[in-house]
């Protein structure tokens, strides 16, 4: 059994008020997995890289036990490239450039080795090719987790929505929640969503934690306070991978052990955005883990 996760393994150039850098690896399938392979070792991966990519960075998702079997390498292209500049609040930023590149024709080859999923990340990328994943697996994943964002809302509704049928939790941010649904109240915008598919509906607030929706059932998980954000950069991804690994190394699906999973993918989050890139996400300890994930428990732990 597995958990494979789909998304863009790539290029990212990345600006804000802490500093800059020049091209480092991102993308959503490389912070995802990452984040994941903290609690689960049978990991897999399908992206699409050019034959840029340094092959110590591949060997690096080997070292964390992730299976790049699914990884393909496109001789004599480029590997998807985005630079960004992030604005003095660290939640809005402008995007400078987007070169798809080898995403552009992208195809999902699923390895006969990965067919065992039982655990399904679809990362940010079309709904196309979010369906083309589901469909070509022979079993249905015992879970299916889709992230999306507001390009797709504006550009491929109708598809969004036929994939969107498909998942057992979708997991987006308060605006595009609110873009969703038409509905500005949270509340009432994720009974909206949750009428469309899927059974829990996660709305990521960024520095104000996050909501898990599921039937008549809500809870409010807490954001850890920082005192230097470096890079926010990929930290959706790795709360997403985070909580998919989670729910796959405990193995039950239910509310309590989603409330738990949000917790440990907000963890790993916070460590991701204390550095550029994938600095920090890549030489975590089991205790610094468990450790961050107790001061999120202290954080809203009362007694009445």
């Amino acid at each position: 059994m597995s958990l494979l996760v789909i998304g863009t393994v790539a290029f990212d150039a990345i600006e804000t008020p802490f500093g800059k850098t020049d091209k480092i690896v991102g993308g959503a399938a490389t912070y995802a997995s990452l984040a994941a392979s903290y609690f689960y070792n049978k990991t897999k991966i399908i992206a699409v890289v050019g034959d840029d990519f340094p092959q110590e960075d591949i060997e690096s998702f080997n070292e964390h036990h992730i299976d790049t079997e699914g990884l393909q390498v496109k001789k004599g292209e480029n590997s998807f490239f985005w630079s960004g500049k992030y604005h003095n609040d660290m939640n809005s930023r402008d995007t400078l450039v987007t070169e798809l590149n080898v995403l552009a024709d992208f195809d999902p080859i699923i390895p006969e080795s990965y067919q065992d999923c039982e655990y399904l990340m679809l990362g940010n990328l079309t709904p196309q090719i979010q369906q083309t994943v589901i469909k070509r697996l022979k079993n249905r994943p015992k879970l299916i987790v889709m992230d999306t964002m507001n390009f797709w809302m504006d550009i491929a509704m109708d598809d969004l929505l036929q994939t969107i049928k498909m998942v057992d939790v979708l997991t987006i941010n308060d605006a595009e929640a609110r873009q969703l649904s038409g509905e500005y109240s949270l509340v009432k915008a994720a009974r909206k969503i949750l009428t469309l598919g899927p059974k829990y509906l996660i709305i990521k607030k960024g520095e104000h934690g996050a909501l898990l929706f599921h039937e008549n059932h809500i809870f409010s998980a807490p954001a850890l306070p920082l005192a230097e954000v470096f890079d926010p950069t990929g930290a959706g991804d790795t709360f997403a991978g985070g909580f998919i690994g989670y729910m796959a190394k405990v193995g039950t699906i239910n509310f309590n052990n989603m409330k738990n999973a949000i917790i440990f993918g907000s963890a790993l989050a916070s460590f991701c955005v204390e550095k550029f890139g994938t600095e920090k996400l890549k030489n975590l300890t089991p205790q610094e883990v468990n450790e961050r994930v107790q001061q999120f428990v202290e954080l809203s732990s009362f007694e009445i």
